[in-house]
């Protein structure tokens, strides 16, 4: 694995190219995007070919690799920022270039099927990602989020204020930040960009996922030995994932059954992922975390004034 890299800080009024590596972006996303960016005082700039359409993804493999080698390249845009998730980022990965990405040092922002490309990122780059907001309805930052983001992708101080969620084991430990989607992160194992845990703060979250798939996921990571040398555990939104059919096994009994044994500080309810908040956190950034408290602090920013 290369040695990380944070990518370089923007500028105010440096441009944010608006990429779609997975699925299909519409008109009212891209409008959305557009004015989130001018509001926070940058540029955005895109393809005429973004919202194109081939089923379930915006476009060609061909089309989606294509997009991100144009921007990455072009040294008039400064970061590149996806515009949502659903499918489709493992599938351009071959047609990516690492030493692309290391040398272009552009921030990358987005979440959700987006994991798989802060994975790849990380371990095929070694380059340090924003796992952050998209533009899709209810993920879109508001007020404080706005600036706080903003705050990520310029750098510098202040840093920013703790995540607080709620403390399911205690203690506190200080590792970099990994993992992102559950199911992503599952699907990485076995392949060149597979998570690595060791020292690390895995952060999880999903959506529409019931207990039962959870369930799996978790057992799935644990057998691949994901579990046994991490510091803590970060917990984000389970967002729609309730089972009604399944009394008393719900998806914080699960969370639980396989966190509460490790013995390392896990913290629930953490503002980030599918639900209402979704607060960035640098992909690979140094943390704290405080299983008595119930916070996540971000020690480090995902991008350098250098």
């Amino acid at each position: 694995m290369p040695s990380l890299l944070k990518a370089r800080a923007i500028h105010p009024g440096d441009r944010i190219a608006i990429v779609a590596p997975a699925g299909p972006i519409d008109e009212a996303r891209l409008k959305a995007g557009q004015c989130l960016i001018t509001e926070m005082g940058f540029e955005p700039v895109c393809r005429a070919d973004i919202m194109e359409r081939s089923g379930y993804l915006a476009g060609s493999d061909e089309r989606r690799a294509a997009e991100l080698t144009q921007w990455l390249a072009d040294p008039e845009v400064s970061a590149l920022w996806c515009a949502r998730g659903g499918y489709g980022s493992s599938r351009i990965l071959s047609r990516l270039d690492p030493a692309q990405f290391r040398a272009a040092r552009k921030p990358l922002v987005g979440f959700s099927d987006i994991t798989a490309l802060l994975l790849w990122q990380r371990s095929q780059a070694g380059l340090m990602g924003l796992h952050g907001p998209m533009f899709d309805a209810g993920s879109l930052p508001t007020g404080e989020g706005i600036e706080a983001l903003a705050r990520a992708l310029r750098g510098g101080r202040p840093r920013p204020p703790a995540l607080v969620g709620r403390g399911l084991t205690g203690g506190q430990a200080v590792g970099r930040l990994t993992g992102g989607s559950l199911s992503l992160s599952v699907a990485s194992l076995g392949t060149p960009w597979e998570i690595q845990t060791r020292g690390a703060i895995l952060m999880l979250e999903d959506v529409t996922e019931p207990p039962y798939r959870i369930d799996r996921m978790l057992d799935q990571l644990r057998s691949a030995g994901k579990f046994d040398r991490v510091v803590g555990i970060g917990l984000g939104g389970m967002t729609d994932c309730e089972d009604g059919r399944y009394p008393g096994r719900d998806v914080e009994s699960v969370l639980n059954d396989f966190f509460r044994p490790l013995g390392v500080p896990v913290v629930l309810d953490l503002p980030f992922g599918h639900g209402d908040q979704n607060r960035a956190w640098p992909h690979g950034g140094r943390a704290s975390i405080d299983g008595d408290r119930g916070e996540l602090d971000l020690l480090e920013s995902a991008v350098s004034l250098r």
